[in-house]
């Protein structure tokens, strides 16, 4: 059986996935307000959200240089030719995701619309299902065994695995 890539569609990308459940709570917030109170509270969720968003795009930036110095896509369609275990890919397995949930959380502080919560925890999941299951699997299918043993040392979101000798 030949794989070509996880991804066939061109809506089966991060943006799509997390970018479109953050709209439709843009349009619940204008007719059902959720929000934090005003206050110190507020002041200090907006410094967090700041941390958030600046960390999330790092994370994504450092996954996208990752993934270009060894010439790896990061579009649908495209065929991957090596399993990258190295800079953020060696804390997590899927480090764009990470940032996109992180950017989008530090989004939620800064804009104080808690109904982004709701629709990113919707997100993770259709991003689970969507994005994260097919890669998955086209990796397993494609590279093995090396696959297999990157998944055993690393998580799909954040850290390392312990190894047992």
């Amino acid at each position: 059986m030949r794989i070509d890539s996880a991804h066939k569609s061109r809506w089966q990308i991060a943006e799509v996935v997390f970018g479109l459940p953050f709209l439709v709570s843009i349009g619940i917030q204008l007719v059902v307000p959720f929000s934090l109170p005003q206050g110190i509270l507020r002041q200090v969720l907006l410094v967090v959200g700041i941390a958030l968003i600046i960390t999330g795009i790092g994370l994504i930036v450092s996954a996208r240089r990752e993934f270009a110095r060894y010439g790896q896509p990061t579009d649908p369609g495209h065929p991957t030719s090596k399993v990258v275990k190295t800079g953020v890919f060696a804390i997590s397995r899927n480090p764009l995701y990470l940032g996109s949930v992180t950017v989008f959380l530090g989004i939620t502080f800064i804009l104080n619309i808690l109904w982004i919560l709701v629709t990113l925890s919707l997100s993770i999941i259709l991003c689970h299902l969507i994005l994260i299951v097919p890669e998955e699997q086209y990796l397993t299918a494609k590279f093995g065994q090396e696959y297999e043993q990157y998944v055993a040392s690393v998580r799909r979101w954040l850290g390392r695995k312990r190894t047992t000798n």
